[in-house]
């Protein structure tokens, strides 16, 4: 039998991955079952999950059902969301309650996101009335918002108890509560009143009384709270953990990073699709199927095309010009693509800066008019070079400067459209990353198509 992986220094998580999932498969084939699940326990939860959604179909389930219960629970909540309905599939129901009873309420709310709908009513009614009452909770909240991503499994204390007794309710609570390095304080209407952390707990006396050491100026968010708004309270204020309360301001539920670095990956995956005019929906891009994927694309596809053909259109229409100076052709694609590239560099950086917040206190105008200066001091280097390699190609002087002009207008008009379309879609309530980098280019197309033929026109004096 092949020997245990372990974690050393000079063994990377991709190479200790692809290490696991190796033996994993040979052992399986083998039909090596006791060797492939003591090849299993020294490995990380997160790091066994990614071994076998890696494995062929037709073996995650029997690596899968080699876990202990205790791992298996861990494992699954790690799993992709297209593995974890596969298993869901494959178990026998009574296997399937007790992974699921046992997940985290907010992993658990997840997975039932993904399930259809009636697969989620059966396997509600068949938890038990606790995690069934947790998980109901967490469903009832608005996607993306901080009801829906938190876990109602934290420690509340009442300030009038003492450091003992408070450490005691700790160690009868540890096991049921995703973190314990936050404690929160409650008032008899579980409203939130304070936190304290455990550090403070084991550095005071045991007699002294909660509320002496009690911090009352706690972040917190509401249930209604978007998550990505929850994510930059956590990271602006270095926390574990954020506290959810209700429009009563009774504590109802914790959210913690690790939900948060997942949250995070999400967004700005969805953000980058949609910068790229791709529709994903939420869903694994490279798992859905091609039909799927093609009618996602095609929508901004079809908008593009139809928008594209307002520039042969426009093209079309000086052709009188063109007749008569052929070389302006030549330099059309150089001027559209130059100034396709500028726009969707301001409205990238313009973009994520809304969702990173790093514009701050910087408003609309002052943020347009800085993009609108770059975008001059870029047409203005783009615009010499592409004058002195004109006139190098064409020898003519009028025509190398009507190219080097209209690259400076051009780089000065990208930048301004793309810099202020993203507050525009801001100010409509729609997602900023939509006004995406392919929309830009093809707005800038038409209208620096225009702007070369009408300085070309002027210059040449046609």
């Amino acid at each position: 039998m092949s020997e245990n992986p372990s974690y050393t220094s000079t063994t990377s998580r991709e190479e200790l991955r692809q290490l696991v999932r190796d033996q994993l498969q040979t052992l399986l084939e083998q039909g090596n079952f006791q060797g492939a699940k003591s090849l299993l326990v020294p490995v990380q939860p997160v790091d066994v999950a990614e071994a076998i959604e890696e494995l062929p179909e037709s073996m995650q389930v029997i690596a899968f059902r080699l876990l202990s219960k205790n791992e298996a629970i861990e494992v699954y909540e790690q799993l992709d969301s297209a593995v974890q309905q596969a298993l869901i599939q494959e178990f026998k129901r009574q296997e399937v309650i007790e992974v699921v009873d046992n997940m985290s309420p907010d992993d658990r709310a997840r997975l039932f996101d993904e399930l259809p709908a009636k697969v989620v009513r059966r396997l509600l009614a068949q938890l038990s009335p606790k995690e069934r009452q947790a998980t109901a909770q967490l469903l009832g909240y608005q996607e993306d918002t901080a009801g829906r991503i938190m876990t109602p499994e934290y420690i509340s204390l009442k300030e009038n108890i003492t450091v003992a007794q408070a450490l005691e309710q700790i160690r009868s609570l540890a096991n049921v509560s995703e973190i314990i390095y936050y404690l929160y304080v409650t008032d008899v209407s579980r409203c939130l009143t304070g936190i304290v952390s455990l550090r403070d707990l084991v550095v005071s006396s045991p007699e002294t009384s909660l509320s002496e050491i009690v911090t009352r100026e706690v972040v917190s968010v509401h249930t209604d709270t978007d998550q990505e708004e929850v994510a930059r309270l956590i990271q602006r204020y270095d926390l574990l953990a954020l506290p959810v309360v209700d429009r009563e301001q009774r504590l109802v539920g914790i959210v913690t990073v690790d939900d948060m670095i997942d949250i995070l990956e999400q967004e700005a995956t969805e953000d980058i699709y949609a910068l790229g005019g791709v529709q994903t929906d939420g869903d694994n891009y490279f798992q859905t199927n091609l039909v799927t994927v093609a009618r996602k694309r095609v929508v901004w596809l079809l908008i593009l095309l139809l928008t594209n053909s307002v520039t042969s259109k426009v093209i079309q229409s000086q052709e009188s010009l063109l007749q008569e100076v052929v070389v302006l052709t030549a330099f059309i694609p150089l001027l559209i693509g130059t100034g396709g590239n500028v726009g969707a560099q301001s409205s990238t950086v313009v973009i994520r800066g809304l969702n990173t917040d790093e514009i701050g206190n910087m408003g609309t105008i002052q943020v347009i008019v800085r993009e609108g200066m770059a975008g001059a001091v870029l047409g203005l280097m783009l615009g010499s070079l592409t004058t002195l390699w004109a006139y190098w190609l064409q020898r003519d002087l009028l025509v190398a400067l009507s190219v080097g002009l209209s690259l400076v207008v051009i780089a000065i008009l990208a930048s301004v459209a793309g810099s202020a379309l993203p507050f525009l879609f801001r100010f409509l309530s729609l997602d900023p990353a939509l006004m995406s980098a392919p929309f830009i280019t093809t707005a800038v197309d038409v209208l620096g198509v225009l702007i070369y033929f009408n300085i070309a026109r002027i210059i040449l004096g046609i």
